[in-house]
């Protein structure tokens, strides 16, 4: 979301925005998938492919979970950031794509740095701006009206009336410290609305196992301490 604010906001709103996911790039067709092929490049390119880099051309490339990305391509692609050029895989000729790079990692990268799995010199490049994002557990008062927003969301892409939610069901959620952050909150409504089926209002008892326990140790341990 807020890659997608970086670049809407910017002069470069008009121009594509490119998402890699790092985290699932096939580790024998990276090359191919980022600075494209040329037909014929290796068996299977029956036809000329642009990469992802070149996509980006005039707009935003982001990298989603760049700390994903493998070790041999780093080094390729800190060229592309610093010359802007690059070439496609069995291309004779260099080709120019003038894109912004906003890199998102859950990883710690100075630390992958001094372990050798991420290139240092690609750390320096990549971070000249970096903003802080507080997970969600810092930030609960949030999670109310997050829930509230995805679960009609998620009815209205499903087709099905918006469900109400119990003030319990809130309770339970903004009680939850969310490790996978919105991600997981997004999923666990999605497996919410579909326990409830044809109920309208969703409870406790819809969330997913992890939840109602995590919830129910939270009681027993108030109860406890009131005992």
């Amino acid at each position: 979301l807020f890659a997608r604010a970086v670049h809407r906001n910017s002069q470069r709103s008009a121009r594509p925005f490119i998402t890699v996911d790092c985290a699932s790039l096939t580790p024998t067709l990276v090359e191919s998938q980022l600075f494209g092929h040329e037909k014929g490049a290796f068996t299977g390119a029956d036809r000329k492919m642009d990469g992802m880099i070149l996509q980006a051309n005039g707009g935003t490339l982001f990298l989603d979970e760049v700390g994903e990305l493998p070790l041999p391509i780093q080094k390729a692609f800190l060229r592309v950031l610093q010359e802007k050029q690059f070439r496609p895989v069995g291309g004779r000729q260099e080709l120019e794509s003038d894109f912004r790079t906003v890199a998102a990692t859950n990883r710690d990268l100075e630390a992958m740095a001094k372990e050798g799995t991420f290139r240092s010199d690609l750390l320096y490049r990549l971070r000249s701006l970096a903003i802080e994002l507080p997970p969600l557990r810092e930030h609960p008062e949030d999670i109310p009206e997050l829930a509230l927003f995805y679960t009609a969301k998620l009815c209205s892409r499903y087709g099905i009336d918006v469900k109400g939610i119990s003030p319990e069901f809130l309770e339970s959620v903004a009680a939850y410290p969310w490790p996978g952050n919105v991600r997981e909150l997004v999923n666990s409504l999605e497996s919410a609305i579909a326990a409830a089926f044809d109920e309208q209002t969703l409870y406790p008892k819809h969330l997913p196992t992890n939840i109602r326990l995590h919830t129910a140790s939270g009681s027993y341990g108030r109860l406890d301490a009131e005992a």
